[in-house]
């Protein structure tokens, strides 16, 4: 019985609620003689901040045509966009600025949803040592890794030295099929020296850029190192969770200008390799075991910071330069 009061409480307060919003958007559209898209796109500056109110305002409202726009083609948000417009009698002579504002704000959100189905079909598809282009592009891994040193057979030990488990990678790679690879190559080949940096380090902790001061106050006389791939594959995991879950919008919608590619999500995963692995040094754990707790106290420190809509991870490439505020 308590249940079901509870239930039929939270029922009431829900359409209380949708109503009442309802009702201050009427008044508010009254009072300013501006819609609520209208006066998103007046009163918060380009970014996180006023796609993410957009995407809410769009996904909340009770026309079809408004709820759809979030899903439609990426070559049908113009026309989307013109039919918004005269649904919300909104002159474009007049308010010009309005359709260039909530078109790059329909780009953002269909490109996110559209990143997802292709980080999700690369993480779908499993690795296979007959196909020749996923075997060049694990090669090329190595390559890119330890450029001076050949590796002597596709099936060798050598590859525990970049942080595989055995003799032969394709069975790391299980978890996250393609996705893994092209994320650990993306690192390797476009931050070379850093990939190799802290490939080294993670095979030789104490040898890090840390000095030896910082060695001494931190007390990591006893630190321990991990797998570079195995671990990059971890973290392919992590960033591919904080995508679907939307998470990464904070992120996409500060750094994309426009919709989201993949090449922005391997960005994110660089960033969070970096910040891993200096997260993993200043943790100084006891021994490998401890990962998951390591892993998963960094993964609530990223989702905190995701949770300020200011935030952007990879703060160098930066959305709202390339945005007109209006």
């Amino acid at each position: 019985m308590k249940h079901f009061l509870r239930m039929l409480i939270q029922v009431c307060l829900y359409f209380y609620c949708k109503f009442l919003w309802r009702c201050l958007k009427f008044v508010m559209r009254k009072l300013t003689g501006r819609c609520e898209l209208q006066r998103i796109c007046y009163n918060t500056k380009p970014g996180a901040s006023r796609t993410m109110k957009i995407e809410t305002s769009l996904r909340g409202s009770k026309s079809k045509l408004l709820q759809t726009s979030v899903t439609v083609h990426l070559d049908a948000i113009e026309k989307t966009i013109e039919d918004i417009m005269e649904l919300k009698k909104i002159n474009p002579d007049i308010n010009p600025q309005l359709g260039i504002s909530l078109q790059a704000c329909l780009l953002q959100i269909v490109g996110y949803r559209n990143l997802i189905a292709d980080v999700e079909k690369l993480r779908r598809e499993p690795y296979d040592s007959d196909n020749s282009q996923h075997e060049e592009m694990l090669l090329k891994l190595w390559k890119f890794l330890k450029p001076n040193t050949p590796l002597a057979s596709r099936i060798s030990k050598q590859w525990c030295e970049i942080g595989f488990q055995g003799d032969d990678p394709k069975t790391d790679f299980r978890g996250m099929g393609l996705l893994g690879l092209y994320n650990l190559q993306y690192f390797a080949e476009r931050d070379a020296t850093a990939a190799q940096q802290v490939l080294s380090d993670s095979l030789h902790p104490k040898c890090s850029k840390f000095s030896k001061t910082e060695w001494e106050q931190k007390r990591m006389d006893k630190a321990i190192g991990y797998s570079f791939a195995i671990v990059g594959i971890n973290i392919t995991d992590l960033a591919y969770n904080l995508l679907v879950s939307g998470a990464l919008k904070t992120h996409f919608y500060n750094v994309a200008p426009e919709a989201p590619t993949l090449s922005h999500f391997q960005q994110t995963f660089c960033y969070l390799m970096h910040e891993f692995h200096k997260f993993w040094i200043e943790e100084d754990p006891m021994d490998i075991m401890e990962f998951n707790r390591v892993r998963e106290k960094f993964r609530k420190r990223i989702v905190k910071q995701l949770q300020n809509p200011e935030m952007a991870l990879c703060p160098h490439f930066a959305a709202s330069e390339g945005l007109i505020n209006i």
